[in-house]
């Protein structure tokens, strides 16, 4: 019997329903996780300001692309950037990671009807984080880099790894058999995997641009919503990934 979309759209529903409470409380969680930890690593007042420094401050940068805004900046103003990308890179990449291996152990809790609860899932789903950092950045990273150069790429590489985190967790398989395996089962089902990434997308790209409305808000509260947020539409995600996973594997 073929899976049908509704189907998976339907379960997908019908847990984030049942468990509500525990997604918008794990996905705040591990948003307080990734603004706090930014927040820790990023340069401080004094060092931000240098920003605002000689290196720039006479030069018109509105027509100015970002490879010639760094160009123009001191070694020291470049060091101060570097460190502040890679602190929020950082940070949002530990948030996403725990939130993956809490949900997916979340959910095979709930599918065992085994008591569960965020703070549980989240213990439980230690011994599988390192993987999933691993395999989280190398996806990101290759889906990223997809993204920048030619659009397209990056969505198929997407579409491509979607199901990697769930098998490397659910299957216990290393990083780079979990990609192999991910990807052959992704392009085997493009006609139930790429609208749900592509939507995802979408939803990620409109909460970027939502935040963009909040560069003025200096609140710690308002990030981390609009962290939690973001962190609810891949929690739908993986959601709708995991299931289809578990059908598949029956097949």
């Amino acid at each position: 019997m073929p899976i049908m979309a509704s189907t998976l759209y339907r379960d997908m529903l019908n847990f984030t329903r049942n468990q509500f409470v525990s997604i918008v409380l794990l996905a705040l969680l591990t948003a307080l996780i990734s603004v706090s930890l930014g927040h820790a690593l990023s340069p401080n007042t004094d060092q931000l300001l240098v920003l605002n420094g000689e290196g720039t401050a006479a030069t018109d940068t509105a027509n100015m692309s970002l490879q010639e805004l760094v160009q123009q900046m001191t070694p020291e103003q470049q060091r101060v950037l570097l460190r502040a990308s890679a602190a929020g890179t950082f940070a949002g990449l530990v948030g996403n990671v725990i939130l993956a291996g809490a949900l997916l152990t979340m959910i095979r809790l709930v599918s065992n009807r085994q008591p569960t609860s965020v703070l549980r899932a989240v213990g439980l789903s230690v011994p599988i984080l390192p993987r999933l950092l691993l395999l989280i950045f190398i996806t990101t990273l290759l889906v990223q880099l997809g993204l920048l150069l030619i659009v397209i790429p990056g969505i198929l590489l997407a579409i491509a790894f979607s199901l990697a985190p769930v098998i490397a967790a659910s299957e216990n398989l290393g990083v780079f058999k979990s990609m192999r395996l991910s990807s052959k089962l992704a392009f085997a089902n493009l006609r139930l995997i790429t609208p749900a990434v592509l939507v995802w997308l979408l939803a990620k790209a409109a909460v970027l641009v939502l935040a963009a409305q909040f560069t003025q808000v200096s609140s710690l509260v308002a990030a981390v919503l609009l962290n939690g947020l973001s962190n609810i539409i891949s929690a739908l995600l993986l959601i709708y990934l995991y299931r289809l996973y578990m059908l598949l594997r029956q097949a």
